[in-house]
């Protein structure tokens, strides 16, 4: 695959505070071609996405200062990053904490472990017209 599929997604924001799935995240998708920002909590994560909005954000949910959900209602509540997709990928799994992040404003909610061809998937999808 080639960063010419990712016609839309170029530069992905992760934040996780596990430094072995930010690895995993981050050589996969530069493998993919794509620009990869990774931060290890959401206040740091904030700080770049509104220095730089990225086309699209993977965030953990349990993450120390600000969790993925606050991080993600900030996001959605700040003009510069109010569009961007959010892919929440977090060990919380029960349909309370899977409804929570919908309904923060998730596009996305992989659960942990995951299967990095259902993240690819799910960039590829933003990459394909119509899918707005």
């Amino acid at each position: 695959m080639t960063s010419a599929t990712y016609n839309r997604v170029r530069r992905v924001l992760i934040a996780d505070d596990e430094p072995t799935i930010r690895h995993l995240l981050e050589l996969n998708l530069r493998a993919e071609g794509l620009d990869v920002v990774v931060c290890e909590d959401g206040d740091s994560a904030y700080a770049a996405a509104r220095s730089a909005p990225p086309d699209l954000f993977i965030l953990d949910v349990m993450m120390p200062g600000r969790d993925g959900l606050d991080l993600l209602r900030d996001l959605r509540c700040d003009p510069l990053t109010a569009n961007v997709p959010v892919v929440l990928l977090t060990a919380k799994a029960t349909d309370a904490e899977v409804w929570e992040g919908w309904t923060a404003g998730a596009d996305y909610y992989i659960t942990k472990p995951f299967d990095l061809e259902e993240v690819l998937t799910f960039i590829r999808y933003l990459g394909t017209p119509g899918s707005e």
